[in-house]
């Protein structure tokens, strides 16, 4: 009987391992190096961090540049955890393409709680506002989806940006583009981890 019992409870666990399993998804970062990325502007602002991306220093933006779906992406779904410290900010542009300094192309997600930017996490920056700001020192569940001119975001299962894009005025590239993430200021501490993405078709 014992037996028959632990039988069950190592299948319920598998079949919840299974359930867990986000299908389609892709990991983008391993938790312990920045291989498949790219600073352009200050290397020691960016650093890992107990298996994730410690954005610190001066401003600075990390590109990714790997080998899922040749570092381009034009509909998708990704996903990735933030935190903010306090009075940090930040941000996560979508649709960019490195470049050597200056600010990214594309749109920035706003990674903010309070920091005195009055634009806080999850808004699209300048485009579509959140002014409700989440918890310092707590992970943030971001889901980011580009899927036909639509950029929608999700923090903590809350959506805050449903967006339609008007042509001849969006910023999404008419081939897709890459993620870059960005350190701020040396006064704005931001991480990222499980950072993954689903190609849309």
């Amino acid at each position: 009987m014992k037996k028959f019992i632990s039988l069950i409870t190592a299948l319920a666990a598998s079949c919840l391992m299974v359930s867990a399993q986000e299908e389609g998804f892709v990991s983008l970062f391993d938790g312990k190096s920045l291989d498949g990325w790219k600073i352009n502007t200050a290397p020691e602002s960016f650093a890992i961090e107990e298996g994730a991306i410690r954005a610190n220093g001066d401003c600075s933006h990390l590109f990714y540049e790997g080998k899922v779906n040749g570092g381009k992406f034009k509909n998708f779904e990704l996903r990735m955890d933030v935190m903010t410290r306090k009075n940090s900010n930040g941000g996560v542009f979508i649709h960019s393409v490195f470049q050597e300094k200056g600010w990214p192309s594309g749109y920035e997600i706003q990674v903010n709680n309070t920091q005195k930017d009055p634009q806080k996490s999850g808004g699209l920056y300048n485009t579509v506002k959140n002014l409700e700001p989440f918890a310092d020192d707590t992970w943030m569940k971001y889901v980011i989806i580009v899927n036909e001119g639509v950029v929608t975001v999700k923090v903590n299962d809350k959506e805050l940006v449903n967006y339609k894009t008007e042509p001849g005025k969006t910023k999404l590239l008419p081939e897709g583009g890459t993620f870059a993430i960005q350190a701020h200021d040396k006064g704005s501490t931001t991480l990222y981890k499980n950072i993954r993405v689903k190609v849309l078709p």
